[in-house]
């Protein structure tokens, strides 16, 4: 009976852990007319400032008023994992008519056709689930609602999610996920993958053979 209920309660355990999918997220230091235009052409090619991560729902919104420094804005969110250095953590989100942010999250979510997506945000994003962009407005705003329906197919899909923050505080961005984990690739592909590493490696043998 005793083992029973451990049995148990490991499996709750472990149900309740596999719930927890965290995003992964970057962010980048720039020009306040790049963090003025949110969309993926704007992310930089270089590497980030700042990497974290962070668990659904995003909920970015520091509570006081006035500039807040990147750590405070990822703090409000509940990030961890925070890898950056001291300067890139410690400088304000945005410099009124200097410099901004731009942040990625990137990730799966499982999704339907017609499904409805509300963001709170301030600024720009644009939000991308597979093929399709959900037409959120990626320029600067005040703290807003906005909805999009998402209009592709049905099943688990990458998304991306860029924010820019400008034009000075508040950094806001409210928005919940339907995260779901990696998918597994199909058998047939994995057996096609396991048979080019089997073909290269007899490949590369008979080359050293001879």
């Amino acid at each position: 009976m005793r083992t029973a209920a451990v049995a148990a309660t490991l499996v709750l355990w472990l149900n309740g852990t596999a719930q927890a999918i965290p995003i992964t997220g970057t962010l980048w230091g720039v020009a306040e007319s790049v963090a003025q235009n949110a969309i993926p052409a704007n992310v930089p090619l270089t590497a980030p400032d700042v990497i974290f991560d962070v668990n659904a729902p995003l909920d970015f919104n520091p509570l006081h008023i006035g500039p807040q420094t990147v750590l405070e804005w990822l703090l409000s969110g509940g990030s961890f994992n925070i890898n950056g250095s001291g300067s890139a953590l410690s400088r304000p989100m945005a410099v009124p008519g200097s410099t901004g942010t731009i942040v990625q999250f990137l990730g799966f979510v499982g999704v339907t056709t017609g499904q409805t997506f509300t963001v709170t945000h301030d600024d720009g994003l644009t939000l991308t689930i597979g093929a399709t962009n959900l037409g959120f407005d990626p320029g600067p705003s005040g703290p807003i609602t906005s909805t999009a329906i998402y209009t592709g197919p049905s099943g688990t899909f990458p998304f991306q999610l860029v924010y820019g923050e400008c034009c000075g505080s508040p950094a806001v961005l409210q928005v919940n996920l339907p995260l779901q984990p990696q998918p597994v690739p199909e058998p047939a592909t994995l057996t096609l993958a396991c048979t080019g590493i089997v073909l290269a490696g007899l490949r590369r043998r008979f080359q050293q053979r001879r």
